[in-house]
């Protein structure tokens, strides 16, 4: 490995001054983001309820308000610990109960407000820095220039902005993949020296401490959430790559840890392989018809340059792909100079966490034709791997002895950390963001629904209306009024309202309330996933 540099004054001067920028920008504003489907799961499970409750007591076709809702997110002191695990047990088992279990100790202690769970994830984020340095001081095995490096271009990446910003589980997960595999990384260079050093009679450590942090980060990762069993089988893949296909003692250890790590975490997985079995069985492959499949080298590509910037525009924007383009020739390079200035160890194992992790979402959607909304966070292996490898590129070329390419390399740092510093002014102030789905046009429902001086909010039950009913309620004037129906028998609409408002109706049952009392819909904001129509009367125009 080339030797590397101190970080010079200016350099360690501006990675400081970035880094304090970032951390300022996770905390600030936090509570400004609309509450997204997904996080009012997340408030759900915390509190110990189950949708099925929610179903029987909120979705029953009576006349609600917005408190009725709200309750369902907020902790119930009959309920504990337990209720939050059998929640997930019960209706979500792939989700893995460790971050639940901490967000609902948090809340007890803290509160139950969106800043509040949120900042949750925005302290849990700052544990990236340690672990980024750790994971290139195992792999590169460099001096300060390097980590430094890659920490200051973690801390400016705007998709782990976003995910330090949302009461989900995946900033966790980033955190315990790195910590993982700096802790195989470790193992494997003790291991060798180890060996090394049996041929002169001298032994350095026992296997517990060669294996054992790796066995507890591995078990962690995986109650974090499942996908680190990916995450497990690209460590795998990568000993076997190094090991060159033969059974030695290293693979040996390696396959022992990763035994010991998947037995502790085998009480959730039989969970979660029973709840698999059984949605198999029960499945009639329908259930996908209605998503509407993102393309697949779009997609991918998409996330290659959030990773940079991110300007929160759709993917058939044209604008993308010249943002793209310049990306795509960065990582491209990066690869390509990883490859020719390293040793096989240190970039197979990045191009194996590209890799490996992202194939089980990449194989269904050659076949499919694309890929689900909602897929980005499981790629966050793949961002980690990406950005390590920029970083390692940048940190060697802007100590280049050539003076010229020294300088071109410079200017191409403070423009990555100029567009990050943008996507994070533009990401302070804004309502919403790509990554909360069906919840983005929340805060342009709830305005025009706030307007009204008695509207009333009409949906059926599903997962999906379920969940943006709670999102959108969180924005929502007391004033407003709900009937939620259990399924799409027709509502009873009294005549003291002045607007009707349903949310993602099938057209069947829109148009079976629109002829039972004589009014005409009109849609008022739609997009890919998620509709909204005011009933009118006939001949009438909704007011924009």
């Amino acid at each position: 490995m080339r030797h590397f540099k101190l970080v010079p004054s200016w350099l360690r001067f501006l990675m400081i001054f970035l880094l304090v920028i970032c951390i300022l920008f996770r905390f600030f504003n936090i509570e400004s983001k609309v509450y997204s489907l997904e996080e009012t799961y997340t408030s759900l499970r915390i509190s110990g309820y189950t949708v099925a409750e929610v179903k029987s007591q909120i979705f029953n076709g009576q006349i609600i308000d917005k408190e009725s809702i709200l309750k369902f997110q907020n902790l119930n002191v009959d309920k504990g610990f337990n209720d939050t695990t059998m929640s997930l047990a019960v209706e979500s088992p792939e989700h893995s109960p460790l971050y639940y279990i901490i967000a609902r100790f948090w809340v007890e202690i803290f509160g139950n407000s969106v800043r509040v769970i949120r900042y949750l994830s925005a302290i849990a984020s700052l544990l990236i820095f340690p672990s980024i340095y750790w994971l290139c001081r195992e792999l590169f095995d460099v001096q300060l220039s390097l980590p430094i490096l890659a920490i200051a271009l973690t801390a400016n990446s705007p998709i782990y902005l976003i995910y330090a910003q949302e009461a989900r589980e995946y900033i966790f997960w980033l955190v315990t993949i790195i910590l993982a595999s700096a802790a195989l990384l470790r193992a494997i260079r003790l291991n060798t020296k180890e060996n090394h050093d049996l041929s002169t009679k001298t032994q350095l450590s026992d296997p517990f401490t060669t294996w054992g942090i790796y066995v507890i980060t591995l078990a962690l990762s995986l109650y974090i959430c499942l996908w680190s069993a990916f995450v497990a089988v690209a460590h795998g893949v990568y000993i076997i790559f190094i090991a060159k296909f033969r059974i030695t003692e290293l693979v040996r250890s390696y396959v022992l840890a990763t035994v010991f790590g998947f037995l502790a975490f085998v009480p959730w997985l039989m969970i979660a392989v029973a709840n698999f079995f059984q949605f198999i069985l029960s499945s009639d492959g329908s259930s996908n018809q209605d998503i509407n499949f993102i393309p697949l080298m779009p997609f991918l590509l998409m996330q290659v340059s959030r990773i940079f910037l991110d300007l929160n525009i759709s993917w058939e924007n044209p604008i993308n792909y010249l943002i793209i383009s310049l990306f795509l020739i960065l990582l491209i390079y990066a690869i390509y100079y990883l490859c020719v200035t390293t040793k096989s160890q240190v970039w197979l194992f990045l191009i194996i966490l590209i890799i490996v992790p992202a194939l089980p979402l990449i194989w269904p959607a050659l076949v499919s034709g694309g890929i689900p909304p909602g897929s980005e966070p499981y790629l966050i292996p793949s961002y980690l791997g990406i950005q390590l490898i920029v970083a390692y590129l940048l940190a060697i070329q802007i100590h280049h002895k050539n003076i010229t390419r020294r300088s071109i390399w410079q200017v191409i740092l403070v423009f990555l950390i100029i567009c990050g510093l943008a996507t994070s002014r533009l990401y302070y102030p804004a309502e919403t963001w790509w990554n909360k789905g069906v919840s983005s046009g929340n805060p342009q429902i709830a305005s025009l629904i706030n307007q009204k001086p008695r509207p009333l909010v009409i949906t059926n039950f599903s997962e999906t209306n379920y969940g943006n009913v709670v999102s959108l309620s969180y924005l929502l004037n007391s004033k407003v009024r709900f009937i939620l129906m259990p399924d799409q028998s027709m509502p009873n609409i009294s005549n003291d309202v002045t607007d009707i408002f349903l949310l993602n109706p099938t057209n069947q049952w829109r148009q079976q309330i629109a002829n039972r009392y004589q009014l005409q819909p009109h849609l008022v904001y739609g997009d890919d996933d998620y509709l909204v129509w005011k009933l009118v009367k006939k001949g009438e125009l909704p007011e924009n």
